[in-house]
């Protein structure tokens, strides 16, 4: 039998566990709120996949938001937060979407292909964006294809807002005079395909880029509520307001320790992830992280606990079912990772 007792205290936690700090998610948030206000950005709720910090995104100003998924628009209008949500993927089948729109959520699709276009147009949807290739090898069309392409949607019946393009490749690029660069011809791209679809929507961009990009007219971020130390490493002003509670469960005199919060906890694809302390990161095994103590240190005791920093948010947030809000080591609040799955 589940116990659905709120802990009150992180240290009465199953672990592994991902723990919010709640000041530093609420400075986060404020500070994007305030370089990007309102309408400006739509974050991309993908990051953290739970509907109740997407509750308080839109409280500091922000009413529409990206989404990744059919599964994340669902839940998000289920939420109640289904005002001006935009799919910026592209979909084979979307009568789900359908049935969302004709219930009276606005969903606006991105498309790039007359496949989807159609696809689109036949499953009842009334708005959609042009996607648009800015550099970034994944989906998108040419620059050159998207005036004929928004004509071909027109023709079908559908309203095109304007364009978006995800200049992802930029995103952690380590030296910012570089970043600044890529991120200016992703966006000359955009622009010129903007052009010729024409539209109030520019929607690009990312936590990597949000005091770069200066074409769009909305913000796609969503690492910067929780974040990781990919975007740590580049010195953004986002604090690290996400790290994954584990208990060590075996010492060895040899120099090492192991915690209970490994592959099956952890977004990896962006390489190991650190310690809170400053211990040394070895590897990491189905479910076990491997460490040393920093230098200087001692190795921690059996039942200890240690707070693991991920490297990459998304992936690690659809790991777990939940998350707990905290205040130093006290369990303020849980909150469902509900927009995870398909």
């Amino acid at each position: 039998m589940i116990n659905n007792k709120l802990p009150s205290n992180v240290a009465e936690l199953p672990t592994p566990a991902p723990l919010v700090d709640a000041a530093i998610l609420a400075a986060n948030l404020a500070r994007m709120a305030e370089a990007w206000p309102g309408e400006r950005l739509r974050p991309h709720v993908k990051a953290h996949k739970c509907t109740e910090l997407a509750r308080h995104q839109r409280g500091v100003g922000h009413p529409g938001f990206t989404c990744a998924t059919i599964r994340e628009v669902e839940g998000m209008v289920a939420a109640g937060l289904g005002q001006d949500l935009l799919l910026a993927n592209e979909v084979l089948d979307a009568s789900r979407l359908g049935a969302l729109v004709a219930a009276g959520a606005r969903v606006t699709v991105a498309v790039d292909s007359p496949a989807i276009v159609d696809v689109a147009a036949r499953a009842g949807l009334r708005e959609v964006l042009i996607d648009v290739n800015v550099g970034l090898p994944r989906c998108g069309c040419s620059p050159d294809d998207a005036g004929a392409l928004a004509e071909l949607a027109r023709g079908a019946g559908l309203e095109v807002r304007g364009v978006m393009g995800y200049e992802g490749h930029t995103m952690i690029v380590e030296d910012r005079a570089d970043r600044a660069r890529q991120v200016a011809e992703s966006m000359a791209l955009l622009e010129r395909a903007h052009a010729a679809v024409g539209g109030p929507v520019r929607s690009a961009g990312g936590t990597g880029s949000w005091d770069l990009n200066f074409s769009a007219t909305e913000l796609q971020a969503g690492s910067y509520a929780l974040m990781d130390t990919a975007y740590a490493a580049l010195g953004l002003p986002f604090g690290p307001a996400l790290s994954i509670l584990a208990t060590v469960i075996s010492v060895n005199q040899g120099g090492w320790a192991v915690a209970d919060c490994g592959l099956k906890a952890l977004g990896m694809d962006h390489g190991n992830p650190s310690l809170a302390d400053g211990s040394v990161v070895w590897f990491c095994s189905d479910e076990h992280v491997i460490f040393s103590p920093p230098e200087g240190g001692s190795l921690p005791q059996v039942g200890d606990q240690v707070r693991v920093l991920p490297a990459h948010v998304d992936p690690t947030m659809a790991y777990h079912e939940r998350l707990y809000l905290v205040e130093d080591d006290r369990v303020l609040e849980a909150w469902p990772v509900d927009l995870r799955g398909w």
